[in-house]
């Protein structure tokens, strides 16, 4: 099978009157398709029903981008049960021709690029630049994992020959799993989740969050139009406490793949970790939480790069990112300075419907701007208000870009993951302390230091727990292929998304040996 090598997809950063017209064209292009109704899809089949889901616009919730089919345990039943019917054709299909298919699916998102960030923007408030990256992920995912499935054709090379038998030892797939995604990045996530299952022969029931069910069966369309077959994949719409707890338990349930909160990702370990009746496995769980992310920045640091990059993590897509900055640990020496620096930028940060691409959109729902109200609320009593701390006059969920000084390592807003435009900044006395307060955490996801101080850079690179680390640079935007994602601690179960082992977990090893 001849193929290019893989590359990363290029995203847009939209400084050309053309590009921006573009988007703009594909803006009013989507809207005509406002208040549609999208169906479960089980076996290839679109099912409606009754229950809807609504999905709204985050930057003005009166305006409806569309509407979903619920699905209910009786739906889940039906899709597990067509994606285990078709596991049996799917997992007999040569490697090469599972992996074609993918690249194809890579070919017609590349395509559709413009339609499918302006979704983004509808129903999940990501700006233009913030939608474009994220559909460049999505199309890096499904190209990545479709050659990385070729590698691990013909099994282990490494076995020791034994005389008088011929011995091999060669991956299979599991089965039938559910993955159950995020709202924050629901292409990419869903997608990789998903391809990196079902392109080396399982089948997945996919369960996506309530809030983006209008953008992901834009995906699924993508995987029919590729040629898939029928219950390989199915898109299953509906309560998480409904149909997701019910999956997840399920006997027939082979692995569960989640991404989102610390509080569902444990439920799910503990449910999925039960032996139903009729359960003759133990399930996988695959498992990618939250994160309390830290930037250190000690006196070598150039403060101008650091400030730049405490920015682009703490405020892109309003911090709804695992991985956003949500503590500046900053040596006393340097952090007047450096936080007048921040908020300097911070107030020239414009708040704005994504529609007309701000630099910082609403955050994703009702619930989401209350809670990140009260920590700010919380955040007032816990140090000092440096700038933000208020929502912003319009009907969408907009808040202002939030910083809390001189903040306790132990206070809450310095424990608890917001997931908002908000930032707790800690003033420690130098380098050892502030990386003692960056491990101080449950999470374990990113991290960054700024420093041009090179023992102190290695003593990080040893020392700071995170499952990804950067250095002079903004702990967001890890790229596939090139930097492996997943993290430590109850961050989650290090799953190393877009790296050279994810495919792994989705297998097993079957060792033969026949007597000559």
């Amino acid at each position: 099978m001849l193929i290019a090598p893989y590359a990363n997809e290029p995203f847009d950063l939209f400084d050309t009157d053309a590009a921006v017209a573009e988007m703009r064209g594909a803006l009013d292009k989507v809207r005509t398709r406002f208040g549609e109704t999208y169906p479960l899809i089980i076996n290839g089949e679109r099912v409606m029903t009754d229950d809807k889901l609504v999905s709204t616009n985050p930057s003005n919730p009166a305006e409806i981008v569309g509407y979903s089919a619920t699905a209910t345990q009786q739906h889940a039943d039906a899709a597990l049960d067509a994606a285990w019917k078709a596991f049996e054709s799917w997992k007999r299909w040569t490697q090469e021709d599972r992996s074609r298919v993918m690249l194809k699916a890579a070919a017609i998102m590349r395509r559709r690029k413009r339609e499918l960030e302006a979704w983004l923007v509808y129903e999940i408030g990501k700006n233009y630049v913030e939608a474009s990256a994220e559909v460049a992920e999505m199309i890096d995912f499904t190209e990545y994992y479709a050659r990385q499935a070729l590698t691990h054709v013909g099994g282990l090379g490494s076995l020791i020959h034994y005389s008088g038998e011929e011995n091999e030892s060669f991956y299979i797939p599991l089965g039938a799993g559910v993955t159950i995604s995020p709202w924050n990045f629901p292409m990419a996530l869903m997608t990789g989740m998903t391809v990196g299952a079902i392109v080396v022969g399982n089948t997945v029931v996919c369960k996506p969050a309530e809030d983006t069910v209008v953008s992901l069966s834009k995906v699924f369309d993508i995987f029919e139009e590729a040629g898939l077959p029928p219950g390989v994949v199915n898109y299953l719409p509906g309560n998480g406490r409904d149909v997701g707890s019910y999956l997840v338990a399920h006997p027939r349930t082979r692995f569960v793949n989640f991404t989102g909160s610390l509080a569902t990702g444990a439920a799910i370990n503990e449910s999925a970790a039960k032996l139903a009746p009729g359960q003759k496995w133990f399930k996988r769980v695959f498992l990618e939480l939250g994160g309390k992310d830290g930037i250190l920045v000690d006196e070598t640091a150039n403060l101008d790069d650091a400030a730049t990059g405490v920015i682009q993590a703490a405020f892109g897509y309003s911090g709804q990112k695992c991985s956003a900055c949500s503590r500046l640990i900053v040596v006393d020496s340097v952090y007047d300075a450096l936080i007048e620096r921040v908020i300097e930028r911070t107030k020239k940060l414009v708040v704005d419907e994504a529609k007309n691409n701000p630099n910082l959109g609403p955050v994703c729902n009702e619930m989401q701007y209350k809670k990140v109200q009260s920590y700010i609320d919380i955040g007032r009593g816990e140090g000092k208000l440096l700038t933000g701390g208020k929502g912003v006059d319009a009907p969408g969920y907009l808040i202002e870009p939030t910083i809390i000084g001189d903040v306790s390592p132990t206070a809450r807003i310095s424990q608890e993951e917001v997931f908002g435009p908000f930032v707790a900044a800690i003033r420690v006395k130098d380098f050892a302390e502030g990386l003692k307060v960056a491990n101080n955490t449950v999470y374990g996801l990113t991290g960054a230091l700024f420093s041009n101080d090179r023992e102190r850079i290695e003593i990080a690179r040893r020392e700071f727990h995170v499952g990804n680390l950067y250095f002079n640079r903004k702990c967001t935007g890890a790229l596939v292929g090139i930097q492996p994602f997943g993290g430590f601690n109850l961050t989650g179960t290090d799953t190393k998304t877009g790296g050279p082992d994810y495919l792994l977990q989705f297998m097993q090893i079957k060792a033969v040996a026949e007597r000559l």
